[in-house]
């Protein structure tokens, strides 16, 4: 499934962060950008699973209740940290401050990057093998 292999690869990368110059806001600014990209990659592919599902939240478009309905199936996430993620995804565009930057790197390494990587490993013990399938056998998103 092509939107889990990208989440994956992002994921992976994202990953590299905590061994960056978290000093450098050259570094802060593409951390913050790759947890917008991880963000994006794993609602979005939380939407492909639920249409799977035949959950039909999976039209609506909405991050905020794809979210929500996915946490009624998928027990290992942190409905909580998924609508902070949000919430931080959303205001990051407005950051001018450093300080506050540096607070949203913290965050990403420490609460939302252990997140994204429970998400995968729950979705890979949940589907195996589907999430290897080509796109063509799954729903339209």
């Amino acid at each position: 499934m092509r939107k889990f292999e990208n989440y994956s690869a992002a994921l992976r990368s994202l990953q590299q962060a905590p061994t960056q110059d978290l000093s450098n806001e050259f570094i802060q600014s593409g951390i913050i950008d790759k947890f917008e990209l991880q963000f994006e990659l794993g609602w979005k592919l939380l939407k492909a699973l639920l249409l799977y599902e035949g959950d039909p939240v999976a039209a609506s478009g909405s991050p905020r209740d794809t979210l929500k309905t996915a946490y009624q199936y998928y027990d290992f996430m942190d409905e909580a940290l998924w609508l902070r993620m949000l919430r931080d995804r959303n205001d990051s565009a407005h950051i001018y401050d450093g300080e506050k930057a540096r607070r949203l790197v913290d965050t990403i390494i420490n609460d939302y990057l252990p997140e994204f990587n429970r998400l995968e490993h729950g979705l890979v013990h949940r589907y195996g093998k589907l999430l290897d399938e080509d796109d063509k056998t799954m729903p339209k998103v």
